[in-house]
């Protein structure tokens, strides 16, 4: 069951980098060609939480399984077991948390520029954070990317 969790991890942090792309690129382009948000924007936004939130559950799941917790003490002196212990986890709780806060913050803007805009800031924030803790470190630390 772990080995299946870990591989569903693996494999949904790629969706979850698709859809924040494409919720970039369709707010940044709304922002800027002063389109209306509509359900289209709606619906990737929704499609990036749930994904988003989905991935969460399941990283909890692995790192409770792991053992990880258990040794969070000693990991603290060696840098990758630390990165696996602690700095992934807060960082992508924290990138979740922003990709959250800019779906609510964009659906209750008031004009249609400003839920454009604040779909970029948060999401461009968050995939910054993902595509550090969730993609470069962990290929650094020879974690493959597929």
């Amino acid at each position: 069951m772990y080995n299946g969790l870990i591989h569903a991890h693996s494999g949904l942090r790629w969706l979850v980098v698709l859809f924040l792309v494409i919720a970039i690129i369709k707010s940044f382009s709304g922002w800027k060609n002063n389109k209306s948000f509509d359900k289209s924007d709606n619906l990737i936004a929704l499609l990036l939480l749930s994904f988003t939130h989905l991935q969460f559950v399941i990283g909890l799941a692995v790192y409770f399984m792991s053992g990880r917790l258990a040794a969070i003490g000693e990991s603290m002196k060696i840098s990758e077991a630390r990165f696996w212990s602690l700095e992934h986890g807060l960082l992508m709780i924290l990138a979740i948390a922003l990709i959250t806060i800019g779906r609510v913050k964009s659906k209750k803007a008031a004009t249609d520029i400003m839920k454009h805009k604040k779909g970029v800031a948060f999401y461009s924030i968050a995939f910054v954070i993902i595509l550090w803790a969730g993609l470069i470190k962990p290929y650094l630390l020879g974690k493959p990317w597929f």
